[in-house]
């Protein structure tokens, strides 16, 4: 079988390439930019166009919401200060939050704000690093109490539908403080709001904010010179709307324009669990520095053992099971969910092999369309960025094939 040098073979990258194209004319994915690399070779496609109604071509410096898959990147911001020592992993995290200090817990995880008990220990920067430090979206529940108290003060999303928090982080930060926790600390993992938290608590140890020391330690080092959490007015042409198509028609509706969007300024909240704006090429950076153990070239970004935590499971079994069970409810929206198994610090990890992907694989995939993964025993990077939100299924299948056919090239 013809080969090329990486190990992809050319026909499957012709696969790639023809599923990925087929998924474009289709007309419910207006363009797309995807990225595989293996070995010391880069694969790029970039299709269609940036809007559905115009005729600007997808390029490959396309700057797109990264949504959720902000995450596996913001996380790095925590593992600096662990080897620096400015972190440890159970210390409690009282003395720069003190605003979850003395925390109280819901006897039930529906039970009325105020049927609480006294929480059984501090929560400490384990729990916020793994998201089971007891708050967070839990789509399983949304017609509880807490749910209600999440978007209804702003800790999730903000009135007009947008899901990033609205307050400054220390606003933000006295809201959630408020509330008590759904969870004994450590008990369970829940999604998203511990992102969040990550990056006031990188604020707070560092006296910086979270954005200033991601771009110094960990942006600017790896030359990701087009990764923010907004896009500057010079580079706004380069950000395509944000859709979300109609569940039932189709339809496409803008969740989000680039200019005079959410992405056009600097936001009062710069989200960890799904604010940054990206490239291809930006990305790939960062996950081939977690394939090469921590290194950028010469220079070293991370401890390898600082990326072993961060890529490896970290929960425990009864964590995993009630992760599973979230999982699984969300299977039609997300690449692998329900087949992932672990979570490390900001991502996913493959801990059985359900789908194409193997074992120890880790990254995230994020809600405007993007999808971000590496592969150790590979060598294999994959990105897949879209414009195109997870209100219906169409986003979720593009990512899903791009996966198939990214593994189905491999041949070695």
């Amino acid at each position: 079988m013809e080969k090329s040098n990486d190990g992809f073979s050319e026909k499957g990258l012709r696969r790639l390439h023809d599923v990925l194209a087929r998924h474009v004319e289709s007309k419910k994915i207006p363009g797309l930019v995807a990225l595989v690399s293996r070995g010391g070779q880069t694969h790029v496609e970039a299709l269609g166009t940036m809007r559905h109604d115009g005729v600007a071509p997808m390029r490959r410096d396309t700057i797109f919401r990264m949504a959720s898959t902000t995450k596996p990147v913001a996380a790095a911001a925590a593992m600096v200060l662990l080897d620096e020592c400015r972190l440890r992993l159970d210390d409690p995290v009282d003395p720069w939050l003190p605003e979850l200090a003395d925390r109280k817990v819901l006897k039930r995880p529906d039970s009325p704000l105020d049927d609480t008990v006294p929480a059984r220990r501090p929560i400490i920067v384990r729990d916020v690093l793994t998201s089971t430090f007891g708050l967070g979206l839990d789509t399983t529940a949304m017609g509880s109490p807490m749910m209600g108290a999440l978007f209804g003060q702003g800790v999730y999303g903000q009135e007009d539908g947008w899901l990033l928090p609205a307050p400054g982080p220390d606003e933000w930060l006295r809201r959630l403080g408020t509330l008590p926790l759904m969870y004994q600390p450590g008990e369970r993992w829940l999604y998203n709001l511990g992102d969040d938290l990550l990056g006031v608590l990188v604020a707070r140890v560092t006296g910086q904010s979270f954005e200033t020391f991601l771009r110094e330690r960990i942006f600017g080092p790896l030359g990701m010179t087009d990764t923010g959490f907004h896009v500057p007015a010079d580079k706004i042409d380069r950000l395509p709307p944000l859709y979300s198509p109609d569940p039932q028609t189709g339809e496409f509706h803008v969740e989000d324009e680039a200019e005079g969007g959410h992405h056009s300024t600097p936001p009062a909240f710069s989200s960890g669990g799904g604010g940054l704006d990206s490239t291809v090429d930006d990305y790939h950076a960062y996950f081939r520095m977690l394939l090469n153990g921590g290194m950028h070239g010469s220079e070293r970004i991370l401890s390898r053992s600082a990326v072993e935590l961060m890529t490896t499971n970290r929960l425990t079994l009864e964590q995993t099971a009630a992760r599973e069970a979230w999982a699984r409810s969300a299977v039609h929206l997300s690449y692998g969910q329900g087949q992932h198994g672990g979570w490390g610090f900001g991502m996913a990890v493959r801990t059985y092999r359900g789908d194409y992907a193997p074992i120890g694989q880790f990254g995230w995939d994020g809600g405007a369309g993007t999808s971000t993964y590496a592969d150790p025993d590979n060598q294999l990077v994959g990105i897949l960025l879209t414009q195109v939100g997870m209100s219906s299924p169409d986003s979720a299948r593009v990512i899903h094939d791009f996966w198939t056919t990214t593994y189905q090239a491999i041949d070695d």
